[in-house]
């Protein structure tokens, strides 16, 4: 029993020394992380006044007590910043300090619609903040603030050189908690988040909430390595998924902000669709990978290089495109009208295509299908009635051929996902141009294997498999 109780003890002693000690990196760098502070008027703050963890939205979703701790006094109607109400609306966030001329990071959600910006030091100093710029797509704001030559500034390591599994650690305000320390692990790499097409996110598990927002993520050598800016969360705080902004593209939109006041990112101009089993089959690729085109975009970069719907783009200038994720963040970081190397799959052939990036356009809104009656017609082999595409329908799509299917029954091509008011543009590669073309391409399919069918759903391109 002794032997067992001695084997115990040494057991819980090798662990323990296997485990890191951040105690000396805290010390370090927790004097260029600072605390930011934001005040907006009532008329302008609403009801989702800038930052965290202070609006509305994300007030609502804590415990009671948090609501009424960091709510303050409430205006005569019961809505802070309500008619009526003289209190100002208070956010709070972290951020660090990257230059010792005054330059600090944070997330633009922190600032955002904020009237006056105050950044606290570790030393308790308060300094009047400046907004430099701010990038909503990267969710990016600069600002400045005016020290005396002594401003402490944090250490900017490389996040393309962070590995999953590695620890990394994290230095904010939640819940408006300064300097609270929290540590995990790199859970993954380039994570896309629907909202965020041009950010790949280091996911990790460091314990990140309302207030962590804009703070460093350091790795143990003390370097940061990207900017905490959101979580997954289904009660407001921390759930084991937080997603921070690789440091190397912090510091590409910083020097934009910096020296030109705002961002240029690069543009292909294509829609792209992640490429399933199915779709790999049926492009003669081994295993899925790459970014499938499902549409290019008339004038842009793309359509001026010969990029056609139904490639497959495998390399962007000579780094593989393992998910259609990775895209956009590589075409982003392109410097405008330079040529990027393109690898991709054309009629089961591997073929290289120089494109000069253009700039990637303000975002704007696409337009929608109007909605149409289609005439009778009995149903296809494939389980679909389809007619010819109306003129004014093709027009209003940009769509030069194509039927219009007008009913779906169970069979091949509702089990593919094709729908009524899908137009199909193309069968097994093969152009489909009029209600001929289209008998003739299904008459000739294989039925031994899956085919591929593009249609135009709302405007968008988007391939779909189907198995005959």
């Amino acid at each position: 029993m002794l032997a067992v109780a001695l084997l115990s003890v040494w057991s819980q002693i090798t662990l323990a020394q296997g485990l890191p000690d951040f105690t000396e990196l805290v010390e370090e760098n927790s004097s260029a992380v600072v605390n930011i502070s934001t005040t907006s008027v009532p008329d302008r703050a609403g009801t989702s006044g800038p930052g965290m963890p202070f609006n509305e939205r994300q007030l609502e979703q804590l415990p009671e007590f948090f609501q009424d701790f960091f709510r303050g006094p409430r205006s005569p109607y019961g809505v802070p910043g309500g008619p009526g109400s003289a209190q100002p609306r208070h956010s709070m966030g972290s951020g660090f300090i990257v230059s010792s001329d005054g330059y600090v990071l944070t997330n633009n959600h922190v600032v955002e619609g904020a009237d006056e910006i105050i950044v606290r030091l570790s030393d308790r100093r308060e300094l009047p903040a400046k907004l430099v710029g701010t990038d909503p797509r990267s969710d990016m704001a600069v600002l400045k603030i005016e020290g005396d030559g002594d401003l402490p500034v944090v250490q900017i390591g490389s996040s393309r050189d962070l590995e999953v599994g590695e620890w990394v650690f994290a230095i904010g305000s939640p819940f408006g908690f300064d300097y609270t320390v929290t540590a995990g692990i790199v859970s993954a790499l380039g994570r896309s988040l629907p909202s965020e097409n041009y950010v790949p996110f280091i996911q990790t598990d460091v314990a990140i909430n309302p207030g962590n927002s804009g703070g460093p993520l350091f790795n143990m050598d003390g370097e940061v390595v990207g900017i905490n800016s959101q979580i997954y969360t289904r009660s407001g705080g921390f759930m084991g998924v937080s997603f921070a902004i690789p440091i190397d593209d912090a510091m590409n939109v910083f020097r934009q902000i910096r020296d030109k006041g705002s961002v240029s990112r690069g543009w292909l101009g294509v829609l792209i669709q992640e490429v399933n089993r199915g779709l790999a089959e049926s492009f003669g690729l081994e295993r899925p990978r790459g970014a499938l085109v499902a549409e290019v975009m008339e004038g842009s970069p793309a359509a001026q290089a010969g990029l056609q719907a139904g490639d497959i783009i495998l390399e962007y200038d000579g780094e593989e495109v393992r998910l259609s994720s990775d895209l956009p963040p590589m075409v982003g970081r392109t410097p405008v009208g330079e040529t990027a190397q393109l690898t991709i799959l054309r009629s089961g052939q591997e073929m290289l295509l120089g494109v000069k990036i253009g700039k990637l356009p303000e975002e704007g809104g696409s337009p929608a299908v109007a909605p149409e009656q289609g005439g009778g017609s009995s149903v296809e082999p494939l389980g679909m009635t389809v007619e010819p595409l109306p003129a004014e329908l093709a027009a209003s799509l940009g769509v030069s051929g194509g039927v219009l299917v007008t009913n779906v029954v169970r069979g091949p091509a509702f089990e593919a996902g094709i729908r009524p008011r899908d137009v199909i543009t193309e069968i097994n590669r093969k152009p489909v141009s009029s209600v001929e073309a289209f008998r003739d391409v299904v008459s000739g399919l294989p039925d031994d294997r899956a085919v591929s069918v593009r249609i135009v759903r709302e405007g968008r391109a988007l391939y779909l498999v189907m198995k005959p």
